[in-house]
Parts: structure tokens; sequence; C-alpha cells
């Protein structure tokens, strides 16, 4: 283990405490309440400057140490999901509904775990502020922050996230310069025909056949419009029409997503898509809208940061290496990308012994976050802070 591995050692059986804690008490997006009281009182016990209500229910914790100009974001989420638990553990979810099935709960604890090991240390020059943003699942937080004037009250040079990854070992990490993960769009489009008896098909454009036409054309999209060369996914995941065997339905919807890397792709995928509304609608002669969301822009990793973000991982003790090839899921933190220069790093958080079901994905109804991982984010944090504020020598 390394000096800081070791040096964070005594921090964990309460930051486990606090962890299991915040995954009893989980809060959906923009209600993280109970959290970020927790979180601000206890960054204040530190000591530390706190700002609260940034975005919502978001925070801000600033701490100084030396002269240094210098400045760093360091970012954690706090939100939960929509999800009934079914984990069985004696901290499972207290509200019915609302699970911590992502591991955020770990993010917060691990980045308050680098708020007292760097107050207690104090082996850098310059500032830290601790970001603990809302609604990361889906909701922008992470640009209402910005939009409340995140960087602007709180100038960082640079910002830093992780997220725990199930398919990485205890004790690895990875990142990679360029997109890390995907931007998200999503769907939902309308499908009107007149309804009637479905003895009757003649006198009625049919909403369901026009639904499945639909998925078909959708699903070539990728495989015939867009560059091999390149990355996407187009899906199609809800469709929903029709409450009688005997009635031909007035509305049928199709809902589904879109992930990308690059923007160009991007624009072709929507434009394509809305191309073959148009023309499934003029062939079976029904009437379709489109509502088409550009939710999250990808993650993108600058070149310089990325590099820093491994170079802290190795520091930190962590098996770190470079990403083979980004991931189809998207996050919020792009948001803050798109701001400041920074990094997003996955920090591996397999268990050696994964039990009989196999390592939980994130997002599942029994998912946990493994507590054996909170040295090694709280070691990668300290680690950036010292590595890009060092300590003065005079």
């Amino acid at each position: 283990m390394t000096a800081t591995l070791t040096a964070v050692a005594d921090l964990l059986p309460d930051l486990q405490t606090l962890r299991r804690d915040l995954h009893a008490h989980p809060e959906l997006a923009f209600a993280e309440h109970r959290t970020s009281i927790l979180v601000a009182d206890t960054m204040r016990d530190l000591g530390l400057e706190v700002a609260t209500g940034i975005g919502g229910t978001g925070v801000v914790a600033t701490l100084r140490h030396g002269g240094g100009m210098g400045s760093i974001g360091l970012r954690a989420d706090m939100d939960a999901l929509p999800i009934v638990e079914t984990s069985g553990l004696t901290y499972a979810s207290k509200h019915r509904g609302v699970h911590h099935g992502c591991g955020h709960d770990g993010h917060t604890a691990a980045l308050i775990g680098a708020a007292r090991h760097l107050v207690r240390t104090c082996n850098f020059d310059g500032t830290v502020h601790f970001i603990f943003q809302p609604a990361e699942e889906g909701q922008g937080g992470a640009a209402a922050m910005i939009r409340d004037g995140l960087f602007e009250r709180f100038p960082c040079d640079e910002v830093y996230a992780l997220h725990n990854w199930p398919a990485l070992p205890l004790g690895s990490a990875q990142t990679r310069a360029g997109p890390i993960m995907a931007a998200a769009d999503r769907f939902e489009i309308e499908i009107h025909g007149r309804g009637g008896h479905a003895a009757f098909p003649q006198l009625t454009p049919d909403a369901i056949l026009a639904a499945s036409h639909l998925v078909l054309q959708l699903n070539t999209i990728v495989a015939r419009d867009i560059d091999p060369n390149e990355s996407a996914v187009l899906s199609v995941t809800k469709i929903e029409g029709g409450h009688a065997h005997n009635v031909l339905p007035t509305k049928v919807v199709v809902v589904g997503t879109v992930r990308s890397f690059n923007p160009q792709v991007q624009d072709r995928i929507e434009a394509r898509l809305r191309e073959v509304v148009a023309g499934v609608a003029s062939s079976t002669g029904t009437r379709m809208t489109i509502d088409y969301l550009r939710y999250y822009p990808a993650t993108i990793n600058s070149r310089d940061e990325a590099a820093v973000a491994l170079a802290a991982a190795k520091i930190a003790g962590l098996h770190a290496m470079e990403a083979p090839a980004p991931a189809f899921t998207s996050e919020d933190f792009a948001f803050m990308l798109q701001a400041r220069p920074g990094a997003y790093l996955w920090l591996g958080q397999g268990r050696a012994d994964p039990g009989a079901d196999g390592e939980r994905p994130l997002h599942h109804p029994s998912y946990d976050f493994n507590d054996a991982a909170l040295p090694y984010a709280i070691a990668w944090f300290a680690a950036l802070v010292e590595r890009q504020l060092p300590a003065s020598t005079r």
C-alpha cells in the first residue's frame, strides 16, 4: 500500500458508517435535502467554507492552504434512482422506490473522506473546491450548478470526477483522453391513426402496423447511414398503444435512446430519424410527431488532464491504465468538462467473490457500492490535489 492509502485507513470506519447511512436514506434528483444538509454540516465541522443551494440542492465546500493561486475542483454526485431495492441489506433503503443503485452514496462518502484527509495533512498549496452535485441521473444537475454560477463563484483551473465501475477489479482504474462516456438523446414518437374496429382495418390507418414498420426502419439507421468507423447506438425501448383485442388504437407511442460520441454523427442520426418518421407516416397514412431531446453531451476528457488522472491513480496505488474504448452510458459531468479542462475516471470496485449471482451491474435493484473501494477513491482525490497544487518548498 502507498503512504496515502495507509494514511487514510483510520478514516474508513466512520466513512463506511456514513456511506451506509446515505444508502439507507436515498433521495431523488433535486430532492437531496437530507443528503445536502449532512454534507454541508460535515464540511463545516472540518472548518471549510460552505455554500449551499447551488443548482438546487448542490453544495460546494472550499479548502484553502498557503498562498498558491491554483485551484482544482473535485466533484461527487449525490442522487439516487427510482428503483425498489431488493438487496436485503441491513442498511437497505428506508424509502421504498428510491435506491442508491449507482453508487453515488460511495462517491459522496469518498469526497468527504478526501476533505478530511487534506484538512489534516495540508500537503498542498492553493484552493480545493469540493463539489457535491445533485441530479446526475438524467436531470442535468451539473448544468443547473453551472447556470447558477458554479465556476464564476468557485473558479477551478481544472475539474475531476470518478465513477465506481463494477466491471473493473478492485484496486484498478481506467480513463482515456477524448470521449469516455456517450452523448445521450431521447426520442418519443407519437403515431396517430383514426382508430376503429379491428374487424374493419380498411377504414382506418393502423397505428400499430405503422409502429412496427417504424421500429424496423429505425434499427437500420446506424447500420446503413453511419460510417462503420464511428460508434453509435439507437435502441427502441418502449412501444405503447391499444387497450382491447378488437380495437385498433388511435395512438401508439414509440420511445427510445440514441448514444454517440461525435457531434456530427449525433446530427446525422437525428436528421435520418426525422426523415424515416416522415417516410413511414406517408406510406402508412398515419400522422407522426417527434419529441427529440439531447439531454447529455458526450463526456470528453481533455488530453493533459486525462494523463494527470492516470498519474494520480498510480500515485494512489491503483493499477491504472488507458481505457480501451469509451462507454455508451452517459454522464452529466460532461457539462463541467465543456466548461473547464478535466477528466473522468472509472474506479474498479469489482469483488473478488461476487457471489452466486455474479457482480451486480449499475442500476440493478440489489446494487451496492463496495466499501473496499473507498480508500482508493480518497487516495486518488488527494493525489490529484497534491500533484496539481504542490506544497511550497520555500
